[in-house]
């Protein structure tokens, strides 16, 4: 490996955060080095939903993105719903948008995370790009107006600078560590995930409607099945992780418990586990955070945007790493790299984006604890078209979504 003595910007990380960021800054003609501690292609142990916002911002960048995942069927399984089952077991099915067919357009796809980021990795290639795989951020020291930066490679530790660091190295990255000052985790604002891949499961809607359950076993949380494509399916739960520490719970023993309920035995019956169970965690953008300081900006899983009550992360780790460019090129034609400026150009811009969103999907995320309620709401959802066809809108509208926190909007529900 070979290093320069400085770079204007770096990323470190190359998951959708930073690859992104790598896209967006190449686009712009900005030199750069994007560095992971992986080689790619390899996993993410991920739900694999791939949702509308993925390809909005995408498509700023890679132009077809959703005509290219439409015809590789291989990897890209395209979805239009999503079914939400209750507590008391009641199910409804939500299209992502009213009237959808089957001819139109998906809205989004469900793909193995191995896939979709070696898709991004590929895209990041640019005489702009010098990417170094097996590299990890390990050091990071501020110097005047810039940092001096220490990148493991193997047994050897290498050193250089830079204007700007882009971190895109999730929650547990030198990154974070360093724009919070080291602050101990939050259980609250942190949920526990599980996941396998299955063959031979049973039941799905013939539009692939990805599957929330949300089991009185495991509440506030859900379990997931999502089918993909070939016939695997993504089977998972997730649950705050103050719950788990509070109850000392056990999510592979859950896990297999939920498989045999009632409900999932038949849709199990041949089943074949594809993989082991795998865990991770989810830093979730329900309390705040600092997501820049002086020469540094956080994106994705570093800056803490999964949403609360879905547990959807790469929409916004794109979305950051899209803004995290234009703050990035911004500051470098002002010769201005300070948190002041920072603050105003990124994290200013990522609250105006999806600091409402994330205030509602927590707003959510206390409300399943009220099993009556979303009884209630998927009760008159499972036969009320007009309604299904509200929520679906509140899909795409984040202002109508938050109608879910009002009070009014079940005293409408009850008596209209």
């Amino acid at each position: 490996m070979i290093l320069e003595n400085e770079y204007e910007v770096i990323i470190a990380g190359a998951g959708p955060a930073g690859a992104s960021s790598s896209i967006f800054l190449s686009q712009a003609g900005i030199k750069h080095l994007l560095i992971d501690k992986a080689e790619f292609p390899r996993d993410k142990v991920c739900g694999d939903a791939l949702s509308g916002k993925v390809l909005s911002h995408l498509k700023h960048a890679i132009p077809d993105v959703a005509a290219k995942f439409a015809q590789n069927q291989k990897d890209y399984l395209p979805s239009y719903g999503v079914r939400f089952v209750a507590p008391n077991g009641k199910q409804a099915d939500i299209p992502f948008l009213p009237n959808i067919t089957k001819d139109s357009p998906p809205p989004g796809f469900i793909s193995k995370r191995i896939d979709f980021d070696n898709f991004l990795y590929n895209n990041t290639s640019s005489d702009f790009a010098i990417r170094i795989s097996n590299a990890e951020l390990t050091g990071i020291k501020k110097e005047n107006d810039i940092i001096q930066l220490q990148i493991k490679n193997g047994e050897t530790i290498y050193h250089t600078k830079t204007k700007i660091l882009i971190g895109a190295d999730g929650e547990r990255g030198i990154s974070h560590k360093y724009v919070s000052g080291g602050s101990k985790r939050d259980l609250e604002a942190f949920s526990a995930g599980i996941r396998a891949y299955y063959t031979g499961i049973a039941g799905y809607h013939e539009m692939n409607y990805i599957e929330l359950h949300f089991l009185p076993e495991i509440l506030p949380g859900y379990f997931w099945i999502f089918p993909m494509a070939n016939g695997v399916s993504n089977v998972g739960l997730g649950i705050l992780s103050s719950e788990v520490s509070k109850h000392h719970l056990n999510l592979k023993k859950i896990f297999n418990d939920i498989l045999n309920l009632p409900q999932f035995k038949g849709r199990f019956a041949n089943a074949k586990p594809e993989s082991q169970i795998q865990g991770w965690g989810l830093p979730l953008g329900n309390k705040y955070v600092k997501r820049s300081t002086d020469n540094v900006i956080l994106t994705g899983d570093a800056a803490n945007l999964i949403d609360p009550f879905t547990g959807e992360g790469i929409g916004n780790a794109i979305l950051s790493g899209r803004y995290a460019a234009y703050a990035a090129i911004k500051a470098l034609e002002n010769k201005i790299y300070t948190e002041a400026f920072f603050k105003e150009h990124y994290d200013t811009l990522i609250k105006q984006k999806v600091g409402h969103e994330l205030k509602v999907g927590s707003t959510l995320l206390k409300l399943c604890r009220y099993k009556f309620l979303f009884n209630f709401v998927v009760n008159k959802a499972s036969r009320n078209k007009e309604f299904r066809d509200t929520i679906s809108c509140m899909f795409a509208n984040i202002d109508l979504r938050s109608k879910f926190g009002n009070p009014m909007f079940y005293l409408r529900m009850l008596f209209g």
